[in-house]
């Protein structure tokens, strides 16, 4: 059976209070469902990853051992969608025992990817871009549904420390009255955890 490999864009160490918990390293892999109009992965997402296995991604990041154990830190899984790689992080999980696992995800994926993911990673860090369907479609080219049931599952099931979700403004399409109202009905959703409600900051090079 071959291994699987995960397509490594780069990597970020010495993240605080960025990724959740402690100090962590940044993992950024391709792919990616979503076709944001501010995405500043663009670029990033258009290069050639890098594929790695398991044991390769592991002895690349495991200098940062200690920091992860003295921390409760470990790794973020972002960049595209690391919801994508799962069998990648199920095979990673056991060469990294003590170490967090994050994944910032937009849980744009099927319902049996999201519940999977629930059993391998200890925390989420949600993009919900917006809980306005006409919005969430404008802004990322696709139909929110799946997210939207997908988060509602998370907010039901796991501990709210363990999710911590970010609705921003978005300049263009999402004003600060536009968050506010997403805060509302992400609480109506059942959402008890953290919510960052914040303002993109959108780079030159990304603008319309």
């Amino acid at each position: 059976m071959t291994e699987p490999c995960f397509p490594l864009l780069g990597l970020s160490r010495h993240r605080i209070g960025i990724d959740g918990a402690g100090v962590t390293t940044l993992v950024a892999g391709a792919d990616c469902p979503l076709s944001c109009a501010y995405c500043i992965n663009k670029n990033l997402l258009c290069q050639a990853p890098k594929q790695v296995l398991p044991q390769e991604l592991f002895d690349r990041v495991k200098v940062d051992d200690l920091y992860f154990r003295a921390t409760n830190g470990g790794l973020c899984f972002g960049g595209g969608e690391s919801l994508l790689h799962l069998d990648f992080i199920e095979a990673l999980r056991p060469l990294c025992p003590g170490w967090h696992l994050t994944a910032e995800t937009s849980l744009h994926v099927p319902p049996e990817t999201a519940r999977r993911a629930m059993t391998l990673f200890d925390d989420f860090i949600v993009d919900v871009k917006s809980t306005d369907p006409a919005v969430y479609r404008r802004y990322t080219g696709c139909d929110p549904e799946a997210a939207y049931e997908n988060l509602r599952l998370y907010a039901q099931t796991l501990d709210p420390a363990r999710i911590l979700v970010r609705v921003p403004i978005i300049p263009g399409y999402q004003d600060e009255a536009a968050r506010d109202r997403c805060v509302q009905t992400l609480r109506a959703w059942g959402v008890r955890g953290e919510i960052d409600a914040f303002s993109y900051v959108v780079p030159k090079e990304v603008q319309p």
